[in-house]
């Protein structure tokens, strides 16, 4: 460990306190924060809790690894978790659906039916930037809202920066209310070509989906969705609103997820320091894919220079072996493998020519199997060598986000040789998430 060794994150802890109910597993993308919920999900429920995993992942590995056809905007029951009383379901955000479950919610059958089929609104359901992390907000409030679990573990969107989990419902939120309703009304009012020129500017704000739709048709686009939705803005800015302040309640818990490289573990101290300036309750960092080794006595400088040893026959002892046999004898007579003669004449000499041969074959093959032997062992050697320099960077880098942000715990979860892929994978992830240290360390 380094001299900035964190504390520990204790997993089990955090999952068996009933107080917990929502954990939200964040972080930059690819750092393993779909795999982390999962495991955190099964080993909750095989604990005893009723669990619910919300995942926002377009690679749908969560269905996969949980034996799971498919997931969808509702929960389903996870088979094979065996738990004291626990339960686990799972789904996978829809999020043109969750607005849609949002509308039909809030408007009458009719304006529901309007808004529905409005192109506009199709556009803005489907393709709006941050629409994904706002509608994952919408969903994590209504399953706490339905209270049917004891616990919710929310892995976040893919997006480019971990803020962006924070920010959508209030940018979205903004972008939703009256201020809104106002600009997209001013040019319906308008008309004509000072109306599109006016619209054109409020368009900028807008993905390429709906840039697209232009001219007329677009204009009454507009003017029948904000007719439509005119009683609705404001539910939105309100409901982001209540999710936020659930996000800073007691019974959440923040787990920034990151992998031992610099920029996912600059990314988490961004987000660990927004967690903070926001009053959001961090549990701790969980530090995926973490090497180790069980022969971290074995430095990498000295690995090598064994490698090198054994490379250029430095540490080989080269003894005479049956060399003898072929020299002179002692009385100055040729060695037996120089006899020439009869053979019948001379049986022993002949008995102790085939020895001498056999003994000078063993000894090639030796020297052979030998050479072979230290060849593999320095490959060996080097590999080591790699893997304990991987190690001391990565807790380097580590050791770099623990002097920042030392009062934040940390699980160090080892690196698996292969995917997970099914239950029993994610087991083996959850047993080290609560562990908390990789193997070897």
């Amino acid at each position: 460990m380094g001299l900035d060794t964190p504390q520990r994150l204790a997993v089990d802890a955090l999952l068996d306190d009933p107080k917990t109910r929502i954990i939200v597993c964040c972080g930059a993308g690819g750092v393993g924060k779909t795999t982390t919920a999962a495991a955190l999900g099964v080993r909750a429920a095989e604990r005893g809790r009723k669990v619910v995993v919300l995942t926002i992942d377009p690679a749908r590995r969560l269905a996969q690894s949980m034996g799971i056809d498919s997931l969808d905007n509702t929960p389903r029951r996870v088979e094979g978790v065996d738990g004291d009383g626990g339960e686990l379901h799972a789904m996978m955000l829809d999020m043109k659906r969750t607005f849609d479950e949002i509308v039909e919610a809030h408007a009458d059958r009719e304006r529901a039916r309007a808004i529905l089929a409005n192109p506009f609104y199709q556009s803005l359901s489907a393709g709006f930037a941050g629409t994904q992390e706002y509608m994952a907000m919408e969903k994590l409030g209504q399953l706490r809202a339905k209270d049917d679990w004891d616990l919710i573990v929310v892995d976040t969107p893919p997006s480019r920066s971990a803020l962006d989990f924070l920010d959508a419902p209030k940018r979205l939120g903004s972008f939703l209310d009256g201020k809104f309703i106002r600009v997209l009304m001013a040019p319906a009012k308008v008309g004509g070509r000072a109306g599109m020129k006016f619209l054109n500017v409020g368009m900028s704000m807008m993905t390429g989906t709906l840039s697209k739709l232009m001219g007329a048709s677009l204009l009454k686009d507009v003017q029948t969705f904000v007719a439509a939705m005119d009683t609705m803005f404001g539910g939105f800015r309100t409901r982001a609103d209540a999710t936020f302040r659930l996000l800073q309640a007691p019974g959440t818990a923040f787990l920034v997820v990151a992998a031992p490289e610099p920029d996912a573990l600059r990314e988490a101290a961004y987000f660990v320091e927004r967690l903070a300036a926001e009053s959001m309750p961090l549990a701790g960092l969980v530090l995926n894919r973490v090497h180790g080794s069980d022969a971290r006595q074995l430095s990498a400088e000295r690995a090598l220079a064994a490698a090198e040893n054994l490379e250029e026959g430095g540490i080989v002892d080269q003894e005479p072996g049956k060399a003898g046999l072929r020299d002179a004898t002692d009385d100055g007579s040729p060695a037996v493998d120089d006899v020439d003669g009869d053979a019948e004449s001379h049986p022993e000499d002949v008995d102790s020519a085939e020895h001498a041969g056999h003994a000078r074959d063993a000894e090639g093959t030796d020297s052979a199997g030998a050479g072979d032997a230290d060849a593999v062992t320095a490959g060996l050697l080097r590999l080591h060598a790699e893997r304990m320099q991987v190690i001391a960077r990565e807790q380097r880098t580590r050791d770099r986000f623990t002097s920042l942000h030392p009062e934040v715990a940390v699980a160090e979860v080892a690196a698996l040789p292969g995917d997970v892929h099914d239950l029993a994978g994610l087991r083996a992830i959850g047993e080290r998430l609560a562990a908390g240290v990789p193997a070897g360390a």
